[in-house]
C-alpha cells in the first residue's frame, strides 16, 4: 500500500505505545524517536504517547472474558475501566516494541489480552528495535494484532543497534545517540518509519470511508 496523502484531511487520533516495561530500559527514548520521526514527515497528525510501565496492569483479574465486554463500565476492575477508555480513544496505534528471547515482551501481550472490543476493527503498524532488529518479535506481535481483528501494516521497520557498543549502552539504559551527528539510525530508517506510517493513514481512512458509507447505507434504508 502506498503512502497516503491527508493534507486536506482531518487528523484521527493515534497511540505511540512504548511497549517495554523494564528497568533499566531505552524503549522510551527509542518511541520518542518514531514519535518525533513521524511529526517531522506528517506534523498534522493527532499523536498521544502511551506508556506500559506507568500504567503497571497487573494480569489480567477480570471475571468475564473480555471478548464478552462492549462497554468500559462493564469492567469490574478499575484500572481495567481505565485501560478500556484509554484505548477506546484512538483510531490506532504504533506498537514500538522490543525484542526479548525472540519475542516481544510479557507486559505487551497482558495489556494487549486485558481488552478485545476495544482493539477491535483498528489498525496499526509495528516499530520494532533490537541487536538484529527486532523481526521475530513484530512478527509475533503482527500475529496476535490480526487475531484481535486489527488491519496491521504489512511493512515494519527494525531498528538495529548496529555495534556492541551500542548494544551496551542499551542494555544499561544508557543515553542512546539518536539525533544529529554520531546518530545510531539516519535517513533510511526514518524513511521506513515514515512510509510505514503513511500506509496506517491509508488503511486508517480506508475504514473511515467504509464506516461512512455503512452510516449512509443505514439511512438510505430508515
Amino acid at each position: 500500500m502506498s503512502s497516503h496523502n491527508t493534507t486536506s484531511e482531518p487528523s484521527l487520533p493515534i497511540a505511540v505505545i512504548i511497549c517495554s516495561g523494564r528497568q533499566p530500559r531505552v524503549g522510551d527514548q527509542i518511541t520518542s524517536f518514531v514519535l518525533r520521526t513521524i511529526q517531522s514527515t506528517y506534523p498534522t497528525s493527532s499523536l498521544t504517547l502511551i506508556d506500559l510501565l506507568s500504567w503497571n496492569l497487573p494480569m489480567f483479574n477480570e471475571p468475564t472474558i473480555p471478548s464478552q465486554i462492549h462497554s468500559s463500565s462493564d469492567y469490574i476492575q478499575p484500572h481495567t475501566r481505565a485501560w478500556s477508555e484509554e484505548i477506546s480513544k484512538y483510531k490506532g496505534y504504533v506498537f514500538v516494541t522490543p525484542q526479548y528471547n525472540w519475542g516481544y515482551p510479557a507486559i505487551l501481550k497482558n495489556a494487549i489480552d486485558y481488552l478485545f472490543n476495544e482493539w477491535k476493527g483498528k489498525a496499526a503498524m509495528v516499530v520494532s528495535y533490537g541487536g538484529h532488529g527486532g523481526g521475530k518479535a513484530a512478527v509475533q506481535l503482527k500475529g496476535v494484532l490480526e487475531g484481535c481483528r486489527m488491519s496491521v501494516v504489512e511493512r515494519m521497520p527494525g531498528l538495529h543497534f548496529p555495534d556492541e557498543r551500542v548494544l551496551g549502552v542499551a542494555a544499561v539504559g544508557g543515553e542512546l545517540s539518536l539525533e544529529g551527528e554520531g546518530a545510531i539510525w539516519g535517513e533510511m530508517e526514518r524513511e521506513e518509519i515514515g512510509k510505514a506510517y503513511g500506509e496506517l493513514l491509508g488503511l486508517l481512512w480506508e475504514k473511515e470511508k467504509e464506516k461512512e458509507k455503512e452510516k449512509l447505507g443505514r439511512v438510505a434504508g430508515a
